[in-house]
């Protein structure tokens, strides 16, 4: 241990100096009546703390139990007269805070780590009449709290890897170390369909999800790769100390391939997949800020191209996250204005060329773009949570233009997945039917595969509540998904509409045909009526109608209108309907 900067005696003055110091203890023990004294000798014998009071020449003047229990002495050196080097030199372990000892004279706030790893804080306070009085206080379960404060304001509590924090030092530390920019690459990584595990298994089964990928993340990256945690269900790691850009690809491919292994649930069996993006530096950025950045704006990309896959940051990525900033910030302000638009395009019964009802398609005429294409904001509206706000207006729209037309005509509304999820569609719904009036059997909800995919119970349920208010449901873009089939037999659909993508061929190719006329078969097997979108042609309309469809929907007959059309529209439309069907 390392020791008060005070000469200890030898000899016959040392032991003159211990007398004196003993008579001063003595002195001071008369001085105050003996009640006095007990009683204060008590008090300092149930202190928590050690106490002790050294003369001017660092003398044990007195001590209490606790005070030597803290410093594990031995009897014979907390006497009066005792030098504090020598109990110093005694105590096991060593000096933390000052390891300085020409400074430690001058050091009020001392500690030391005891060889048993308890570290012991000592205050020391200069007495008026000289010498000074010690506080001894055991510090080890404050500095194990601090320790864990500090580790968990680095590190995640979940998965105990470390955060953003820590990616930043790292990089600074590498650059400081002497280890070139080039060496580094930066690998952002996204769980896929990992909302789904957390609607269908919960939040704990989630955690349990997260913490074995971060395992299956030590186990296919290097000691030297810093695994961080970024939040949520996205994970980097910095790669240094190879060949790049080569070795980032590799290891990316390793952990999209470990993440795309099934995990094993408490409430059963997960398939996810992984996405990422890679950053190199220094071609991507010099800062670990900057390499992050770029990173991430990569990994959309590689989510947009295909679940699955990786892609390197290319500079046009920067100017697209740029453009699709302004794109949400634009239409965040359209959606806070109610600047959004509906236009309807009627569906036509074939038998006798009747408007049996429209649909509604959500447009957007931006005061500096023109008409944004609905491909290009709502997958924005749906990745920042906008499309909530957007479709309880549309459907209090839908539902309030639908009320002004004649009743045998119905209006279909889409929903989107986000909303299934959210779990407020069916209150949404029931208040957009309340506030507008219509009946609940003109308003009909389409869905797509997507919805049913992610979790068939709980949609069937809410389809189920849906249908029990007198709403209809119909099954949109259908033969398009992995599992329609099944589907169908889960829930049983007032309406499936072939997607136009099998209408497209169904005058020119024969398996198109074939698939038009299965699903047709089937939905009627099934009681469901079908309907065909996208039709542009007469031959399109000859053939679906040959094959079995009830309805038709498309440009042949009109592109999507402004509910102030849709009167006249009925007319026109059924007047025109009508002449085809004749013709053909």
């Amino acid at each position: 241990m390392s020791a008060h900067p005070v000469e200890a005696g030898s000899g016959d003055a040392d032991t003159a100096r211990q007398e004196s110091s003993a008579g001063r203890a003595s002195g001071l023990a008369a001085a105050v009546p003996a009640a006095q004294h007990a009683l204060l000798r008590t008090a300092l014998e149930h202190l928590p703390h050690g106490v002790c009071v050294f003369d001017a020449d660092d003398r044990l003047v007195l001590a209490n139990r606790r005070y030597i229990e803290l410093w594990q002495l031995p009897p014979g050196l907390a006497l009066p007269g005792t030098a504090l080097a020598a109990i110093l030199s005694a105590a096991p372990g060593c000096e933390r805070s000052c390891g300085d000892a020409a400074l430690a004279d001058a050091v009020p706030r001392r500690e030391w780590l005891r060889d048993d790893g308890q570290r012991i804080g000592m205050d020391l306070t200069r007495l008026p009449a000289g010498g000074r009085m010690a506080l001894v206080e055991d510090l080890t379960g404050q500095r194990q709290v601090q320790a864990q404060v500090a580790h968990l304001s680095r590190h995640d509590e979940l998965t105990g890897l470390p955060k953003r924090a820590a990616l930043y030092e790292e990089f600074e530390r590498l650059l400081a170390r002497g280890t070139g920019a080039e060496d580094l690459a930066l690998i952002c990584l996204d769980l896929g369909r990992f909302k789904t595990v957390i609607d269908q298994f919960g939040h704990a089964a989630a955690d349990q999800l997260l913490c074995e990928a971060a395992e299956r993340l030590r186990g296919c990256t290097r000691r030297t790769d810093l695994i961080v945690r970024l939040g949520g269900d996205e994970f980097a790691v910095l790669q240094s100390g190879a060949e790049q850009p080569a070795s980032a690809k590799a290891l990316a491919q390793r952990m999209i391939a470990v993440l795309s292994r099934p995990f094993e649930l408490a409430g059963g069996r997960a398939h996810l997949g992984a996405s990422a993006g890679i950053a190199v530096a220094p071609f991507q950025g010099r800062d670990a800020e900057t390499l992050l950045r770029q990173a991430g704006l990569a990994l959309c990309q590689a989510k947009a191209d295909a679940r699955g896959g990786s892609r390197f940051f290319e500079p046009g990525m920067d100017a697209g996250a740029q453009a699709r900033l302004s794109l949400e910030a634009d239409l965040r302000q359209a959606v806070a204005e109610r600047s959004l638009q509906l236009h309807y395009q009627p569906k036509i019964h074939l038998a006798d060329g009747v408007v049996a009802g429209v649909e509604a398609l959500l447009r957007w005429h931006h005061p500096k773009r023109g008409w944004v294409s609905p491909l290009d904001f709502i997958p924005v509206a749906e990745e920042t949570g906008l499309i909530l706000a957007i479709g309880r207006q549309v459907l209090a729209k839908a539902c309030a233009d639908a009320r002004n037309w004649p009743s045998a005509v119905h209006v279909a509304v889409n929903v989107s997945p986000l909303q299934f999820r959210h779990g407020s569609l069916l209150r949404d719904v029931l208040a957009a039917l309340k506030a507008s009036g219509l009946e609940a059997n003109r308003l009909e909800i389409e869905i797509t595969e997507t919805v049913m995919m992610e979790d068939a119970p709980r949609a069937v349920e809410l389809l189920a509540q849906l249908r029990r208010h007198g709403v209809r449901v119909a099954m949109d873009d259908f033969g398009t998904g992995f599992s329609s089939l099944g589907l169908l037999r889960s829930f049983a659909f007032d309406r499936i509409k072939i997607d136009r993508s099998f209408v497209r061929d169904v005058d020119t190719h024969a398996d198109a045909r074939s698939i038009v006329r299965a699903i047709a078969g089937l939905g009627h097997s099934l009681g469901m009526a079908v309907t065909a979108e996208g039709v542009e042609t007469a031959a399109q309309l000859d053939a679906v109608r040959r094959e079995g469809c009830d309805e038709v929907q498309g440009f042949l007959f009109s592109p999507a209108r402004p509910a102030g059309e849709i009167p006249g529209l009925l007319e026109t439309v059924v007047a025109a309907g009508l002449g085809r069907l004749a013709a053909d």
